[in-house]
């Protein structure tokens, strides 16, 4: 029988202590303590359990970062069921392949996004009831509310079975799939992280990015386990971001490069009266953060409190670059995590053990997840015995620190060479007036494919083609040159900030028998 659930044990520890604070500027502030968060997950259980949701079942939930999302995660745990994230950002189409593949039969949704629920279920025939939580339900959905209040916040029986989750992956190059994984990680290689990077039961953790991304969920959930006041930022905003990190006094987050962007980048005298001091831990992650934007950060936050970690939703965390390596060991992404191992290996099958040399990057660990959600051959075919890939390369240097060339989908052969995007990305981003970039591999017929950089330019600051060119020449190799340029208003992303190469590759592959 599973041990009591992390949360009942902390909310007979600190009842009184808030757990969760929603702080939206125009509407008064919402907060749970333990105990009460704890009694509304006991209702949102009891109820899944009293409408025929049993262990191991799938329950899809959608919606902005709230509280009765944090709910959900906690009640879906409770009962053994297995909770599926549903991006809001997706289209109906995209949505509904989400909720059918998964096999789900109880979708809880944002009122927000009621409509995209309601175009859902016509598409999904498995779907047999949709909650509609904080707000009206259209017909064919039934409010959340009135059945809450009908429901006992007695302790549901523990289940049998343990929790699980499926978080499907971006899709950056094709359909999403499912990486389905059982409860909450290993126990042991849990503390060494929280160990190392120095997690603390007094914390304040606020979530920067949408709960539905495995990195802000994952992160928050660990904030949770550990006792922390977890604060909500429902949809960001760089000041409000600010406004909520002075009055909270919040000390740690995890973050993609783009919000930190948005918040380094703004005026000096929309920062000023925000006091940033409490930051202890800022965990950068889902996308690489250019050494450029590490010292934006570190020139507005405390030079302590930068942490990177390398990892994925199907591998858990594997890096972890200390505070102070983060200047002195630029690009890296830090050594193995504690309990992880890594191999490198080359196309021929052999292990890469000479510095500076890239292979495809392996892990094993007790974290990484257990399958694909019917797509149990994929989850086989990435995998060398019990090391498992998701299509990184990377070098080592002669200290044993790892640095990520690029996803080897997004490697650009031309004459070759192989060009990694990522390095050229993270040089163009030191010119002061370029403000993001994009570098992907376009149809040469000289050398199969030449480098092609979209560049958007800091606001107000316009830069031109050769400008671009000339500065990738002072700090690149010859054959890593853009030889095109093309500007945009901004860069197409997912949600946790992967650049969506296949957007940007479309027009200039159309109508060709080989894609990259």
């Amino acid at each position: 029988m599973p041990e009591l659930d992390v949360l009942a044990r902390l909310a007979a520890a600190q009842p009184g202590k808030p757990a969760v604070i929603d702080d939206r500027p125009g509407r008064p502030v919402e907060a749970l303590s333990f105990a009460a968060l704890d009694a509304e997950v006991n209702r949102l259980a009891n109820a899944l359990r009293a409408r025929g949701v049993a262990a191991g079942d799938k329950v899809v939930w959608c919606g902005m970062n709230s509280i009765g999302v944090v709910r959900m995660l906690h009640a879906a745990r409770r009962i053994g069921a297995t909770a599926v994230p549903l991006n809001y950002r997706l289209t109906p189409e995209e949505a509904a392949f989400v909720v059918d593949d998964c096999d789900a039969e109880t979708l809880y949704v944002d009122a927000d996004f009621a409509g995209l629920a309601a175009q859902i279920r016509p598409r999904t025939p498995k779907l047999r009831q949709v909650w509609v939580f904080d707000g009206p339900a259209p017909p064919g959905s039934e409010p959340l509310e009135p059945l809450l209040r009908a429901t006992s916040d007695a302790p549901p029986q523990r289940p049998d079975e343990v929790a699980a989750t499926i978080i499907y992956t971006s899709g950056t190059t094709g359909k999403p799939k499912g990486a389905f994984r059982r409860g909450l990680g290993d126990p042991e290689q849990v503390r060494g992280m929280v160990e190392t990077i120095g997690y603390r039961p007094d914390d304040v953790y606020l979530t920067t990015g949408p709960l539905y991304h495995s990195g802000p969920g994952g992160f928050m959930t660990l904030a949770h386990n550990l006792g922390n006041t977890v604060v909500i930022q429902r949809r960001f905003d760089p000041v409000d971001w600010l406004r909520l990190v002075a009055k909270h006094r919040v000390t740690t987050t995890f973050s993609a490069p783009t919000p930190i962007r948005m918040v380094c980048n703004l005026a000096r005298e929309r920062k000023a009266p925000y006091d940033r001091s409490s930051m202890r831990r800022m965990v950068a992650n889902a996308a690489p953060w250019s050494f450029a934007l590490k010292e934006l950060y570190l020139a507005d936050f405390p030079e302590d409190s930068l942490f990177e970690v390398y990892g994925s939703t199907e591998l858990g965390v594997n890096t972890i670059l200390l505070p102070a390596d983060q200047r002195r060991k630029k690009g890296s992404c830090g050594r193995p995590a504690p309990y992880v191992e890594i191999k490198l290996m080359a196309d021929d099958g052999e292990e890469v053990r000479e510095p500076g040399v890239p292979g495809e990057l392996y892990v094993r660990s007790r974290t990484v997840f257990d399958t694909y959600y019917k797509n149990h051959d994929k989850f086989e075919a990435d995998r060398r015995g019990d090391f498992h890939t998701v299509g990184d390369v990377a070098y080592r240097d002669e200290e044993g620190y790892l640095y990520i060339c690029d996803r080897k989908k997004d490697m650009i052969i031309s004459g070759g060479m192989n060009i990694y995007p990522a390095e050229i990305e993270a040089a163009l981003e030191h010119h002061p007036r370029i403000a993001d970039a994009a570098v992907f591999g376009i149809p040469s017929e000289e050398w199969g494919e030449a480098v092609h950089a979209v560049v958007v330019p800091q606001p107000g600051s316009p830069i031109s083609e050769p400008e671009v060119i000339a500065f990738a020449r002072e700090h690149l190799a010859g054959y890593k040159v853009p030889r095109s340029i093309s500007f945009s208003e901004e860069i197409p992303r997912t949600g946790s900030g992967k650049i969506l190469k296949r957007v940007l590759r479309e027009p200039f592959w159309q109508g060709r028998e080989r894609r990259v």
